[in-house]
């Protein structure tokens, strides 16, 4: 199997372990963000080519994940990975990456 398809599968087996998209519970933003560490790694924290998110700046990052999910950024994986969030969900991700230290 090819990278993308296997990040767009783990991304939907851990939404769907996720639960309910409008809960807002204190570990959201980790359990959301632990559905980016195939591509972006733990933490967000990427070795390859894929941009890193770890201590990225907030707003930056819900806009972009908006962007795609709303087709504004062409990225065939991404845009299929951000259509799954609800807006609770990237920014709980959001807040989660943005506060750990980038490397």
């Amino acid at each position: 199997m090819n990278r993308p398809f296997m990040c767009a599968i783990g991304g939907f087996a851990l939404l769907v372990a996720v639960g309910d998209p409008g809960a807002a519970g204190a570990d959201l933003g980790r359990d959301v963000a632990a559905t980016c560490a195939n591509c972006h790694g733990t933490d967000g924290r990427s070795r390859a080519g894929v941009p890193s998110l770890a201590g990225k700046d907030k707003g930056e990052l819900i806009r972009q994940v908006r962007d795609f999910r709303d087709g504004k950024r062409p990225s065939t994986v991404m845009q299929q990975l951000a259509k799954g969030y609800a807006d609770t969900e990237i920014e709980a991700a959001a807040a989660y990456f943005a506060a750990q230290p980038s490397r």
